[in-house]
């Protein structure tokens, strides 16, 4: 059984309609909580038969997710799945990853196979990052960095069997709630972008953090922070706080 929650910013109820019907379809699910950092409240998400929790500001991803994680120790639910509102699935995927982590105890984070609406895969597991690793792949032509993205993103894997990697993408972390309170919740001094790279390397030091690529999951991703000049600037200030913090 898991808890499920999902960060919202100025989103519609259209917007996630859509993944909350797949959380509350499945028997696996407990609670999904819907966590809205938006500056203004919005009832329509009350049709939704959810957790709606509005704090009247934007606190950040990792703050916004930790406040249903906490929830989900109090309740001694067993799994916690923190999830993108830009994510599509089917919901029999959760009996198979639930199943997974159930047969593997050790397993404390699990991402499935992530893909673009095309099909084509997104390469999110990750190499642990330098600063020269993020900041080529932001600032440098394609074609400069493509050698690095390469390694760094593991393509040469084939992503298509399970492998355990220290950098999983926060956009669909499936996660033990043992674990969590064993290595700690999203780290708040984090408001943006870096907060799954700190977790998952901290869940990596202690369990093993698997790509799972039997199931799948659509992924719209927008990379906001290559399209908005302020949130570069948050992401960037961010990555300074990561690298700060583990050299």
């Amino acid at each position: 059984m898991l808890n499920a929650s999902i960060v919202l910013y100025k989103h519609t109820i259209a917007e996630i309609e859509l993944l909350v019907n797949s959380l509350k379809q499945s028997k696996q699910v407990k609670e999904v909580y819907l966590i809205d950092n938006s500056p203004k409240e919005n009832t329509d998400f009350l049709k939704l038969t959810v957790n709606y929790i509005f704090n009247g500001k934007n606190l950040g991803y990792g703050v916004a997710h930790n406040i249903a994680i906490r929830k989900t120790i109090t309740q001694r639910v067993p799994y916690h799945l923190v999830v993108n509102p830009d994510i599509q699935f089917d919901t029999e995927i959760l009996d198979e990853l639930l199943n997974y982590m159930e047969q593997n105890t050790d397993v404390g984070h699990l991402m499935p196979k992530v893909l673009y609406p095309n099909g084509e895969i997104q390469y999110l597991c990750k190499l642990l990052p330098k600063p020269s690793d993020l900041l080529f792949r932001r600032f440098l032509p394609n074609s400069w960095s493509q050698k690095s993205n390469e390694r760094f993103e593991l393509r040469k894997s084939g992503y298509d069997k399970i492998m355990e990697i220290p950098y999983l993408s926060g956009c669909f972390m499936l996660l033990r709630t043992k674990t969590l309170e064993d290595v700690g919740l999203f780290d708040e001094r984090f408001f943006m972008y870096p907060e799954d790279i700190d977790l998952t390397r901290r869940i990596h030091q202690k369990y093993k953090t698997i790509f799972y690529p039997y199931v799948n999951v659509v992924h719209h991703h927008a990379q906001e922070s290559y399209q908005n000049v302020k949130l570069l600037r948050v992401h960037l200030w961010n990555l300074v706080k990561y690298f700060n913090k583990w050299g």
